[in-house]
């Protein structure tokens, strides 16, 4: 069943966010496919049991360790560095090719355009976000970004709390976008609105269980329901670009 707009749980003045906050693989970028088949192919070089398509999708947006610890739950300390770097050599065979959702990158322009002030939290390392950020020329969109690497990963609160102190923007101000029950429950604990897309990760059922804003099923989806929720633009001090990986 689709999920679209039926999900919607705003609350008029409330929901005027001056910060929105992204996260990468399968909300921006479609790479779902592709992180999956890398913890697959990975646990086969290592003679490791195959994870499920499901399972393998589950652990998106967690960290590195954490991901491959629920996917492949019988893997050694040992085998560990064996199968961060075949897992590292297989995802990159593939990151060249990935590419956004339909729709993102107008989006990203006008909600800049809007002046509306960006972030990204990801389950991804420092290093394949700044590659990624790169590769699709979306530095200048953010004004700040976190990584699983940097501090505690996902469902914990630290990114979207880490976010919001260095930008000043209270997290009740904050909406965090994200395709994974892990997103959500990150931005329940900090105290953010969340909303689910289902194009990515995990499915339906999962998403709805963290009762979102909204759970929708597109782009275009999606950017029906931010634009009218955004504050007026400019937050004073905030410059796109200030963060981490400026």
């Amino acid at each position: 069943m689709s999920a679209g707009l039926a999900q919607d749980r705003g609350s008029g003045a409330a929901d005027r966010f001056e910060l929105v906050v992204f996260d990468w693989d399968g909300t921006l970028i479609d790479s779902t496919h592709a992180i999956a088949d890398a913890i697959q192919a990975s646990a086969a070089d290592l003679g490791l049991p195959v994870p499920t398509r499901e399972r393998a999708s589950h652990v998106i947006g967690l960290g590195l360790f954490e991901a491959i610890h629920y996917a492949v739950p019988e893997i050694r300390r040992e085998e560990l560095p064996a199968f961060v770097e075949r897992y590292r050599r297989h995802f990159l065979r593939a990151d060249e090719q990935l590419r956004a959702f339909d729709g993102i990158d107008a989006l990203l322009a006008e909600l800049g355009q809007a002046g509306t002030v960006l972030a990204v939290a990801t389950g991804k390392s420092r290093a394949g976000l700044n590659r990624s950020l790169l590769q699709t020329g979306w530095a200048r969109h953010f004004a700040t970004t976190r990584c699983a690497d940097e501090g505690v990963p996902k469902p914990d609160p630290w990114m979207l709390q880490d976010i919001c102190e260095e930008l000043g923007i209270e997290a009740g101000r904050a909406v965090m976008i994200g395709d994974t029950s892990h997103d959500l429950r990150m931005a329940r604990a900090a105290g953010a609105s969340a909303v689910a897309v289902t194009y990515g990760a995990h499915p339906v059922e999962e998403l709805l269980a963290c009762e979102p804003s909204a759970c929708l099923d597109s782009v275009a989806q999606l950017r029906a329901w931010l634009l009218p929720r955004l504050a007026a633009p400019g937050v004073q001090g905030v410059q796109r670009g200030s963060g981490s990986d400026a």
